[in-house]
């Protein structure tokens, strides 16, 4: 298991069977609204690299900036956001809530995102591409992660 995370109350308990494909930091007005916060890291993972290991996560379907659905999965107890399934997003994945991890630190953003409303108060690093909006997958995506996301299309 690469690490562990859960909700507030500890109902909720998911694994992570490997490291994730890709990490955004996101400063859409969404995310903050939904996270109370400045911005909010998603790790994107496979579907089957995520083991629930206890608790039943429930979700609800929210429209994002875009248009398009996505489905936020919390606990049915505390309702911490743990996870989000973006349909426009190609494949089958999960949007893990770094937050949410017993170890937040093991993932740093490889993007900021949606910049043009960040918080005026979030600097943002210089080493780490950031973008008004969105950004090509095929210029800035590892190798790798382009190849675990082919697969996750011919899963999805």
């Amino acid at each position: 298991m690469f690490c562990e995370g859960g909700c507030s109350c500890g109902e909720l308990r998911y694994g992570l069977k490997t490291k994730p494909v890709f990490v955004h930091a996101c400063h859409c007005r969404l995310c903050q609204r939904l996270t109370g916060g400045a911005f909010v890291m998603n790790a994107i993972i496979e579907k089957d690299a995520v083991e629930l290991l206890s608790g039943t996560p429930v979700s609800h379907r929210l429209q994002g900036g875009s248009g398009s659905d996505h489905d936020v999965y919390f606990c049915r107890n505390c309702g911490t956001y743990v996870w989000s399934e973006y349909h426009r997003f190609p494949g089958s994945a999960w949007f893990i809530r770094v937050g949410t991890l017993d170890n937040p630190d093991l993932l740093a953003p490889d993007v900021h995102i949606f910049t043009r409303s960040k918080h005026p108060a979030v600097q943002l690093p210089t080493d780490v591409p950031a973008f008004d909006i969105s950004y090509d997958r095929e210029q800035l995506w590892p190798a790798e992660s382009l190849a675990r996301l082919k697969a996750m299309k011919r899963a999805g």
